[in-house]
């Protein structure tokens, strides 16, 4: 097999744009499959490669190629990111909730009062 994880970047660049977390298909419409390296310079790194591109020896092409830990720090980011996203709606949801919480007892003392002067002048 030719080697193609030469290479130390581990930005994924396609014609389709970078590619975030772990790539599931190639833009080509390949599958991808997990390899492990065999250069000097990456030593037994996995790697995800587009199955196209692999099964074709391609080198230097626009095919997904994403180091395995690259892919797993940016899913982790992205994670984290939604993590928060969800953190902060929870928060306004309580605020909104206490918000109508507080309605509600605020007409609960209301509607006592009405009642009590209904009765009162009954």
């Amino acid at each position: 097999m030719t080697n193609i994880s030469g290479a130390s970047s581990g930005s994924s660049t396609t014609r389709r744009g970078r590619v975030m977390g772990v790539p599931m298909v190639c833009w080509c419409g390949a599958e991808i499959v997990g390899k492990i390296s065999k250069s000097d310079p990456n030593p037994y790194r996995r790697y995800f490669r587009c199955a196209f591109a692999v099964s074709n020896k391609l080198m230097d092409d626009n095919h997904v190629f994403k180091w395995v830990d690259e892919a797993l720090l940016n899913e982790v980011d992205r994670l984290s990111s939604e993590a928060k996203r969800l953190e902060q709606m929870v928060r306004e949801s309580e605020i909104v909730f206490d918000g109508a919480e507080y309605e509600k007892m605020v007409f609960d003392k209301v509607l006592m009062k009405v009642e009590e002067e209904v009765f009162q002048k009954v």
